[in-house]
């Protein structure tokens, strides 16, 4: 994939630093900007649904330069979100909620690099989930 790792690597655990919760964030951005798609996530109770988000984000920093890894675990997590009413469009949503999340947490680490490493590795993340969705 040619995903700067390190850059990945080393925000991610800046932010994680300052809010070892980062996806309580995330939701309170998605939900608020995204209102509707909050019933998608009536099955799990938040913290279980924001501790599953935050093991995956994790998951895959951890196996940035791991293809095929990226590539199997991704395309099934997209198969599942289709059962959950996951459209295509609401990957851009998560995207955009997810950067703004990083760029607040990260203050300022967010530099104009790590913002282009999150952004390729979100296309990337994206377009694997996209693809097992559409199987």
């Amino acid at each position: 994939m040619g995903l700067n790792a390190e850059l990945l690597q080393s925000s991610l655990a800046v932010v994680a630093e300052r809010e070892p919760q980062i996806t309580r964030r995330f939701y309170e951005h998605l939900f608020a900007r995204y209102p509707q798609v909050r019933p998608l996530f009536s099955k799990n109770a938040s913290h279980l649904q924001q501790q599953m988000l935050q093991e995956a984000i994790v998951a895959v920093v951890e196996h940035v330069e791991d293809a095929a890894w990226l590539d199997t675990n991704l395309r099934a997590m997209g198969r599942k979100h289709v059962d959950y009413g996951v459209t295509e469009e609401m990957y851009d949503w998560v995207g955009e909620c997810l950067l703004v999340t990083l760029a607040e947490l990260a203050e300022e680490a967010w530099t104009p690099e790590v913002a282009a490493a999150w952004t390729e590795a979100y296309g990337a993340i994206r377009g694997l989930m996209l693809a097992g969705a559409a199987n």
